[in-house]
């Protein structure tokens, strides 16, 4: 569980650095450069240390960069915090190849429900694309506190939520056909 934190953390970290570091000075251009500056230097770091580096971290750094470049030449932080909707849409697009999550689930649940797995997966890729347009529509207002707002409360809370939905039905459909199947 800790590395998950940790992954999520360091996926995250340029913007972090770029919200305190705008929220504080007011400077554009000198908080996108440090968090510009930031995804390339762990990058540089991984590598350095050895890490396996994947698709997914240069596809991220690459976003850094192009988005940052584009707050720099327009002086508009609104594409910079569009960031996190990129990453929604891609993970997103990924969820739509049908039966992504069973590999995830307990023999269990893919033995005993394997359909409405593959319909969950669909859910989760509809639930990423809806909260990556909910992250353009919060950054385009240029509201910093309903974007941090957005980011840190909405898109956290609804993917516990739609979890612990998922967990609830599943466990009911599991014990439903269980004892359906003991009559």
């Amino acid at each position: 569980m800790k590395d998950i934190f940790t992954r999520l953390l360091t996926d995250f970290l340029s913007a972090i650095v770029f919200l305190v570091l705008y929220l504080t000075t007011g400077g554009v251009a000198l908080a996108t450069c440090v968090a510009v500056a930031g995804a390339v230097a762990q990058v540089i770091y991984s590598r350095f240390k050895g890490q396996p580096l994947g698709f997914m971290t240069y596809a991220i750094l690459a976003v850094v960069i192009v988005l940052g470049t584009a707050t720099l030449l327009t002086n508009d932080p609104r594409f910079v915090l569009a960031k996190p909707a990129i990453g929604h849409f891609a993970i997103g697009a990924i969820m739509l190849k049908r039966g992504w999550m069973l590999r995830y689930m307990p023999p269990i649940v893919t033995d005993t429900i394997p359909e409405y797995v593959t319909i969950a997966g669909y859910a989760w890729a509809v639930l990423m694309f809806v909260l990556g347009l909910g992250t353009i529509a919060a950054a385009s207002t240029g509201d910093l506190k309903l974007w941090a707002f957005y980011v840190s409360v909405v898109l956290i809370g609804a993917k516990v939520v739609a979890f612990a939905v998922q967990y609830a039905a599943f466990r009911w459909v599991i014990t439903t056909r269980l004892r359906a199947a003991r009559v």
